[in-house]
């Protein structure tokens, strides 16, 4: 016959009394911790990764993506021009902003393109997305003015074609929200 006294510790560590004794408990906050770290590394990823936008013809795009990825890095090599986005003042949601956008070849040569476009992608409403064409202030010097209806993260894309060659730059913007007065 056994008999336990009132000092013994239980033999089972379901009936200890300490909390963070009980492996059930150590185990349901590991599993949280898990479960938020994952969470964590989701959003760090969503931030600072491709914005995922969706075009409109996906479809067509995803079929040649590869060749299509080929020829954007074999035209930036032959071509070698060097494409710069920038903003006058910082941009700010109702108010417009000028952008310009330069572009030089190897030489530092100027290039007179046949079309300039500027491309605003809202990653958190495609419904905020719009493009502007852009006008030739000087050879290989390109302008818009464009007003941001939404504060909040955008991306822009700067395309030049000249002849049969296209090539864009893209920059990710912050929009401030305007001022209360």
């Amino acid at each position: 016959m056994t008999t336990m006294t009132e000092n013994k510790t239980p033999r089972f560590s379901q009936d200890s009394k300490q909390a963070f004794r009980n492996p059930w408990v150590l185990g349901w906050i590991a599993g949280i911790l898990v479960v938020l770290g994952v969470n964590v590394a989701f959003i760090v990823a969503a931030v600072v990764t491709n914005p995922g936008l969706v075009e409109k013809d996906y479809y067509e795009k995803g079929r040649d993506q590869e060749q299509h990825f080929i020829q954007q890095r074999l035209a930036r090599n032959r071509l070698g021009w060097q494409m710069k986005l920038e903003a006058v003042s910082t941009p700010v949601a109702g108010e417009p902003v000028r952008y310009t956008f330069n572009i030089v070849d190897t030489s530092g040569v100027a290039v007179d393109g046949d079309k300039a476009t500027l491309h605003a992608y809202r990653p958190s409403d495609v419904k905020a997305d719009f493009d502007l064409p852009m006008q030739e202030i000087t050879p290989g010097v390109y302008s818009a003015e464009l007003t941001f209806p939404l504060k909040g993260v955008w991306d822009l894309s700067a395309v030049l074609v000249k002849g049969e060659d296209s090539l864009k730059v893209t920059r990710r913007i912050s929009v401030e929200a305007a001022s209360a007065q």
